[in-house]
């Protein structure tokens, strides 16, 4: 099943190995695509991979987790963009931009925003909290990154709401202790979200889907019953789900091992019926194959592509799957 061909929405994927959003922090301040991201991303559509997402990609100069962050915040920056998605799908991968805001965990700023003014840790400058103008502002970012996202030719656009950046924070009640409309119950802490959802479609009619960060992993903090809700608000105006985790809080307790997110991937799909992609350390085609048959739709494999750009190819032959390969390669796939 990895290698049979799949849709989320109406995006046709040619198999169901997704990469996904992994920081490269190769910018050069500017937030536009330089070199290294060319052939980092590219070379992995020559691998085989089905589906590509880039790196978070801020919509705002201060809502990047670091000064080297991509970024979609202006038009000077769909250039760079469009010719790295000119390359993915020359190289035979359908590919996702994931739009982020860092909020709290930003270190692009001084001043980073928040849900509320809690630090992440000491190692963290103090967040403002945001007025509920601001907090409109950042939803009509998010809202121009999609245009964006279209102009540069994006197959699917991923919105980063996990691993404690600024919406996972508004979602999760240890970091969002307002007592307004966007506080207080999981339908009011949805209500960020639910807007920039809301805000995209204005600008975007192709395939969308949320990362979310299934548990918190921590005392008090959300976990994956409350993720079902949060979808549930969001129900038909977003295509799939993206199934990660932790990362709201300092004091997380995560037990980690080869597909250890999947289980929450399973409980999700089924309350859900979400298009959903799981994973977390898989690094075998035996792993992936079990994941996809029994828990998910898709599988994220992250650190295994960086080790091995070519990990599809390889889990085809190793399958007995006669994979069309790159035909500059073909004479590796014969002896």
């Amino acid at each position: 099943m990895l290698f049979e061909k799949i849709k989320i929405g109406d995006l046709e994927l040619k198999n169901r190995i997704v990469m996904p959003a992994m920081c490269q922090y190769s910018s050069d301040g500017t937030g536009v695509v330089k070199s290294w991201h060319l052939s980092h991303y590219q070379t992995r559509a020559v691998g085989g991979t089905g589906l590509i997402v880039i790196e978070a990609t801020a919509v705002d100069p201060d809502g990047r987790i670091s000064k080297n962050d991509l970024g979609i915040w202006e038009d000077k920056q769909i250039e760079g963009l469009k010719k790295l998605v000119d390359l993915v799908h020359e190289g035979g991968s359908k590919i996702a931009i994931q739009l982020a805001h860092a909020g709290r965990k930003s270190k692009a700023t001084d001043e980073p925003i928040a849900p509320s003014a809690i630090r992440y840790s000491e190692n963290y400058s103090k967040p403002r909290e945001m007025t509920k103008s601001e907090i409109k502002e950042i939803v009509a970012k998010f809202s121009m990154a999609a245009r964006r996202s279209e102009m540069a030719g994006f197959d699917g656009i991923e919105i980063h709401a996990a691993h404690g950046y600024l919406i996972n924070e508004f979602l999760s009640p240890l970091t969002n202790k307002r007592e307004d409309e966007y506080g207080g119950s999981i339908e009011n802490r949805t209500k960020f979200l639910s807007e920039i959802v809301d805000g995209i479609r204005e600008n975007w009619h192709k395939p969308l889907w949320v990362r979310v960060s299934a548990s918190d992993y921590a005392r008090g903090g959300n976990d994956v019953e409350d993720t079902v809700e949060v979808l549930k608000i969001l129900g038909k105006r977003i295509d799939g789900v993206n199934v990660s985790g932790g990362g709201v809080v300092h004091e997380q307790q995560i037990k980690v091992y080869p597909g250890y997110m999947l289980e929450n991937a399973k409980k999700i799909r089924s309350q859900t019926h979400l298009t959903t992609i799981g994973g977390g350390l898989i690094n075998s085609y035996e792993l992936a194959e079990f994941a996809i048959n029994s828990h998910c739709d898709l599988v994220f494999v992250g650190r295994q592509l960086l080790r091995d750009p070519y990990w599809p190819l390889k889990c085809a032959k190793e399958a007995g799957i006669d994979l069309e390969w790159p035909f500059q390669y073909e004479r590796a796939k014969i002896y």
